[in-house]
């Protein structure tokens, strides 16, 4: 097997990447190929927002705002490009709220494959800011979305692992029906 088993079984999380980033358009091209996910109704309940350069200032300081704090949070600082992973649902469907956000997070995982395989270091981050009204003030959320977190991307630092995961025991976790 080649291909995405390759891109599953392979992934791991990069906490410190380099300040290099992938452009604007590679960037589209990779989130075409992502918004591929299985889609119940073809809602496409999802959007992604590019935060680079000043941009990541303005984040920190929603960030602090949202825990209380002044001055802004260093964190957005960790990646030169980060990606905000937003699910933006219908109403207008018979499709359940939680199958929406199982897309969003579809597109933001196939995303990860494909920017690591694309040779960029990602890190998944979320926590409690990601549904404060400062944060989706910040990113100028709508009345039905919702911030999933943000995808960490720059280039993968010479000569270090970001560390090996250890694999699945796809045995422990695969049942018959009972």
């Amino acid at each position: 097997m080649t291909g995405a088993f390759e891109a599953a079984r392979d992934r791991r999380s990069w906490s410190k990447v380099t300040d290099e980033a992938p452009t604007h358009e590679e960037l589209v091209r990779l989130v075409s190929a992502a918004g591929r996910v299985a889609d119940h109704s073809s809602l496409r309940p999802w959007r992604l927002i590019e935060i680079r350069g000043d941009d990541r200032v303005r984040l920190g300081r929603a960030l602090n705002k949202a825990e209380g704090k002044k001055g802004e949070s260093t964190k957005p600082l960790r990646a030169p490009l980060l990606i905000a992973l937003v699910a933006s649902y219908s109403t207008k469907s018979k499709v359940p709220r939680w199958e929406q956000e199982a897309v969003a997070s579809g597109v933001a995982h196939v995303l990860s494959l494909l920017l690591d395989e694309a040779g960029w270091g990602v890190f998944w981050r979320t926590g409690g800011a990601t549904r404060t009204k400062a944060v989706a003030k910040a990113h100028k959320l709508g009345k039905r979305e919702e911030l999933l977190g943000w995808l960490y991307v720059g280039g993968k630092p010479e000569g270090r692992d970001s560390g090996r995961r250890k694999t699945v025991d796809g045995e422990a976790f695969l049942t018959a029906m009972p």
